[in-house]
């Protein structure tokens, strides 16, 4: 049987506005709906996604994880060694990668973090009580810790932002968003490929540790600025709009704000729960590697699969009251971090950020509430935030 049909184009501004109905009626379409304008497969309910995401051999990511088909067009850029490789290509980066950004390194990190973050709150709360929750916190903070992690200079870090904002742009199709970038991300694209580089990266760092990891022999020297260049490309962006998601949360919750104060321990629960209920990567796609059956329907050798992280994470299939941001809940096994070989392997340091954030502002924040009108920012694959503003009780 073919699947149901849609005209809708995800990617247009009103649905990149609000997802929220058009997520709605795919998963209502069935567990397969044919996206007629872009000739793609769309998969929207949580059990569809979650296996797709899992089954890397009959969904691989060699042929890209955006609309564009490597297996018959170049990428703009040369693939990354883990969000676009299967094995494998991809063993030997994951396996270093998983090692140098283990347990271990955020154990070191943590104490660090934690008084960045709280030097962060401080200085943020003595400019007043209204700000932006968007520069002044969620942008903020991993601009300062992450990069000093993989151990990148001061100078420049502000190209990482809209170096990445093209990145996940791209995986979209060439509409007005894509165009917007095209005219910066040569620069920009050269500016961090030279990050990438063994002599300007800082000793004992992530950096250099993928650096050492190629003297070793576990990756080629050709390998590593390819790896260091897959954090920057990914470690930034995804965790800025993570914590935009849950500083909205709270701003609109502010029950479970006050529960996260009298807990502290559930700010990790917290940043996982507003991943779940914003799910900042909202798609991604895969390519079928043969005929693939999905319920009814058959998805046919070569066609790309458009997986919807964000109405798999409020499927009221899998989710009680989806709509709902609630730290009663229980959001492990959210997709919003991917699944499978390749699911986020920075998803720990992206928490991490957020415990270290989210503990500073419970120690001096009583109430966040909104100060004015929020606005969105626009990406192909991100549900992004410009701007929160928001006025902080102070304890």
């Amino acid at each position: 049987m073919k699947p149901p049909a849609s005209h809708a184009d995800p990617f247009d501004h009103h649905h990149l506005e609000d997802p929220g109905p058009l997520h709605s009626a795919l998963r209502e379409a069935g567990p397969v709906v044919h996206l007629s304008r872009y000739d793609t497969y769309a998969l929207a309910r949580y059990e569809q996604v979650h296996a797709a995401l899992t089954d890397w051999q009959r969904f691989p990511s060699a042929a890209g994880v955006g609309l564009s088909n490597f297996r018959y067009e170049k990428p703009w850029r040369p693939p990354s060694l883990l969000l676009e490789a299967d094995p494998p290509q991809h063993d030997a980066p994951r396996r270093v990668l998983s090692t140098i950004i283990g347990p271990r390194a955020l154990h070191r990190l943590r104490d660090r973090w934690a008084a960045d973050a709280a030097d962060l709150v401080d200085r943020v709360l003595s400019t007043g009580d209204v700000v932006d929750a968007v520069p002044a916190l969620a942008e903020a903070f991993p601009l300062r810790v992450f990069p000093d992690a993989v151990g990148i200079p001061d100078a420049g870090r502000e190209n990482l932002l809209p170096y990445g904002d093209h990145l996940f742009n791209a995986f979209g199709p060439p509409n007005d968003l894509v165009v917007a970038g095209t005219g910066r991300i040569a620069g920009l694209s050269a500016w961090v490929n030279a990050q990438c580089a063994r002599d300007v990266l800082a000793p004992d760092t992530f950096g250099a540790a993928i650096w050492a990891a190629a003297d070793r022999g576990d990756l080629t020297y050709e390998q590593a600025p390819l790896v260091v260049r897959s954090l920057l490309s990914a470690g930034v962006d995804t965790t800025v709009h993570g914590l935009s998601a849950v500083l909205y949360a709270f701003a609109t919750n502010p029950d479970q704000w006050e529960r996260m104060c009298a807990q502290p321990s559930l700010a990790r629960v917290a940043f996982d729960e507003a991943v779940r209920w914003e799910s900042p990567v909202q798609t991604f796609f895969r390519t079928a590697a043969t005929d693939v059956a999905v319920g009814d329907a058959v998805i046919p050798d070569g066609a790309k699969i458009l997986m919807f992280l964000g109405a798999a994470n409020r499927d009221p299939r899998r989710w009680q009251d989806p709509d709902t941001f609630d730290l009663g809940r229980d959001p492990s096994g959210h997709v919003g971090f991917g699944m499978g070989i390749h699911q986020c392997i920075g998803q720990h340091i992206a928490r991490l950020e957020a415990e270290s954030l989210l503990t500073a502002l419970a120690r001096r924040v009583s109430r966040i509430e909104l100060a004015g009108p929020v606005a969105r920012h626009h990406n192909n694959t991100l549900r992004a935030w410009h701007s929160i503003p928001v006025r902080l009780h102070r304890k």
